[in-house]
């Protein structure tokens, strides 16, 4: 797991994000949205065997295409995210010690799926 600070963009970490997700499984594709258009993020998938799925930004000369299906699959992940930080506690993030911040995300996760 990779904990930034609430004011910090997670590009910034995409290679620390990408090992953590990485170990133990094999990645087919790399879903990300706009803010990780990037040569050097793209690059980075690509020499690992990740098929980049990433939008192009707005700010991008020639456009770089991606596969839209599996792109909209994506918003499930964001649906759960904006449930997530429906509760309190998750989105004003007032646990101090990683550890504790992912146990409960744990835990309110479970209150979700039995909802």
């Amino acid at each position: 797991m990779v904990l930034t600070p609430g004011q910090q963009g997670d590009a910034t970490v995409f290679e620390q994000v990408q090992a953590a997700a990485a170990q133990g499984r094999v990645i087919d594709h790399g879903v990300a949205d706009k803010a990780f258009d990037s040569n050097a993020i793209r690059r980075s998938m690509l020499l690992r065997n990740i098929t980049p799925v990433i939008p192009s930004n707005a700010s991008r000369k020639e456009p770089i295409p991606h596969d839209a299906g599996i792109y909209r699959e994506r918003n499930r992940v964001e649906r759960l995210v904006g449930k997530l930080k429906q509760f309190r506690r998750i989105a004003t993030r007032y646990e101090k010690l990683a550890a504790t911040y992912l146990a409960l995300i744990h835990l309110v996760a479970a209150v979700i799926k039995f909802r």
